[in-house]
């Protein structure tokens, strides 16, 4: 019986994954619908527009070119008109000139014949049509404005749709993932020089496997890529993964993106547990402030809601890395006395872990370790077999020490603006790092025999955590180095 349930329930829940996944493809085919009726009218109208604006230029090449047809026969006409003016008046008077001569030649009177023929010499002289050219002043000739459309008509006729550059097949063998940048390689079908850039779209997620239509994060875009692979820096891991797809673009148009690739992002990722946090520090996301007025009203809010159950009680979450599973803490409460600690809410129980903190070195006191579930609410960092850390103390004289089980060593070594802190828990490993040049300040050695959560303390001052970071290879390799040669726990003084 038991065993038939067993595998009803795997069969239950095979069938639900399946049903989850038809159910994102039918989303995926309904928004791909309205996509595609969407971007059929866009790409229609756009043809309308462009056979309009190609219509619009040539009607109004069709102008320019008759407008030049008539100013060039108007010209002509001018020029030839009045030609033909001065020409008929030029005939018409010499004409009568001749009708004179004649007139004159016939006459039987001598006595002005003498006088009649110098005058009419003389008027044929000075007579307009010995002035004229005759040659016409414009051609008739209007063949230079003549045209032949027959290559543009071929061309015309050549109208196609623009060429589209081939889909890119993102290499996921040759993609990495390493120190907080993802560097993302693909490649073309075949070779393409009309492509001027690529566009890179990632977006972080959850979900492993095909992209859903309801995502939590939006694709981020990265532009003007010249080349096949391009690297994302500066990234803080606080999903699981992160999925990636990439499209060609030439100087008109982009063409169809990639198969989506989605890789996993392993990192540290928790946050501040304020109900662990003592009433004196002002816990805002990643940051903690010390504040000297403390937050009674708050405590005393908190005791009247507080339940006997488990689930309701201000315990610290433990998180078995990296899954955060509520754990019940008998007699515990928020850290109180001269104890300014908060916890983080994820504990570690595997693995090599990775994070930063910022610090304020102007706090009277600091330090950043990590701890047991089992510390005390008044047990300060450093002071108990449950907790290791670096405290800084500037009260009085500063200094810099490593600290365990109420023993302490001087640390000779610069105080950073950020320490990182490495866990591994599986080697029984804490070491702590300047985070900018990554130069070791200290390793604790030790076996866990439950697991540790990240932990902080502050007095008169304040910190910021940072989460979602990878180890960074110079610690691992760092780590592999000085192994052996570290600083441990019987050595603490």
């Amino acid at each position: 019986m038991g065993d038939q349930k067993e595998s009803l329930r795997k069969i239950t829940h095979t069938l639900a994954v399946k049903n989850e996944e038809i159910s994102n493809f039918i989303c995926t085919l309904k928004q791909s619908l309205e996509n595609l009726e969407a971007n059929s009218n866009r790409v229609q109208d756009d043809l309308q527009s462009e056979f309009g604006s190609l219509h619009a230029a040539l009607d109004e090449m069709k102008e320019n070119m008759l407008t030049r047809i008539k100013q060039e026969r108007a010209s002509r006409t001018y020029e030839l008109q009045n030609q033909l003016s001065a020409c008929s008046k030029a005939l018409e008077s010499s004409e009568e000139l001749l009708e004179l001569a004649n007139q004159t030649l016939c006459s039987s009177e001598t006595d002005g014949f003498t006088q009649a023929a110098k005058d009419i010499k003389d008027s044929v002289t000075m007579a307009p049509a010995f002035r004229l050219s005759l040659k016409a002043k414009a051609s008739d000739n209007m063949s230079h404005l003549m045209v032949d459309f027959s290559q543009e008509r071929e061309m015309l006729q050549g109208l196609k749709f623009l060429p589209v550059p081939a889909t890119p097949e993102i290499q996921v063998s040759e993609c990495q993932v390493c120190d907080n940048t993802v560097t993302i390689v693909w490649t073309l079908p075949e070779p393409d020089n009309k492509i001027e850039h690529y566009i890179l779209e990632h977006r972080r997620t959850n979900h492993e496997g095909p992209p859903r239509i309801r995502e939590d994060y939006p694709w981020m875009v990265v532009e003007g890529i010249r080349e096949t692979e391009h690297t994302l820096t500066g990234l803080r891991f606080d999903t699981r993964f992160m999925t990636f797809r990439v499209r060609a673009c030439n100087k008109a148009v982009a063409g169809e993106f990639s198969e989506p690739v989605t890789l996993e992002t392993h990192a540290f990722t928790f946050k501040l547990d304020s109900s662990s946090a003592h009433q004196n520090l002002k816990v805002d996301d990643l940051s903690v402030e010390w504040d000297s007025s403390g937050g009674k009203v708050q405590e005393i809010r908190k005791e009247k809601n507080r339940t006997n159950s488990p689930l309701h009680s201000p315990a610290r979450s433990a998180l078995m890395s990296p899954k955060r599973a509520p754990t019940a803490r008998p007699g515990r409460d928020r850290f109180t006395a001269e104890s300014y600690t908060v916890l983080a809410d994820t504990m570690i129980d595997a693995g090599q872990q990775y994070w930063e903190v910022k610090l304020d070195k102007e706090s009277k006191a600091f330090a950043v370790g990590i701890a047991l579930r089992s510390l005390g609410r008044f047990d300060q960092l450093g002071k108990s077999s449950a907790s290791w850390c670096i405290h800084l103390n500037n009260w009085l004289q500063q200094s810099l020490t490593a600290k365990h089980n109420n023993k302490a060593r001087t640390l000779d070594c610069p105080i950073p603006n950020t320490i990182g802190v490495y866990v591994n828990y599986d080697e029984g490993v804490v070491s702590f790092y300047n985070a900018k040049t990554k130069q070791l300040m200290h390793t604790f050695r030790t076996k866990f025999q439950q697991p540790v959560i990240p932990a902080f303390m502050v007095w008169n001052g304040s910190f910021s955590v940072v989460t979602g970071l990878q180890v960074p290879s110079a610690v691992q390799s760092g780590q592999r180095k000085n192994s052996g040669t570290s600083s441990s726990n019987a050595s603490l003084t």
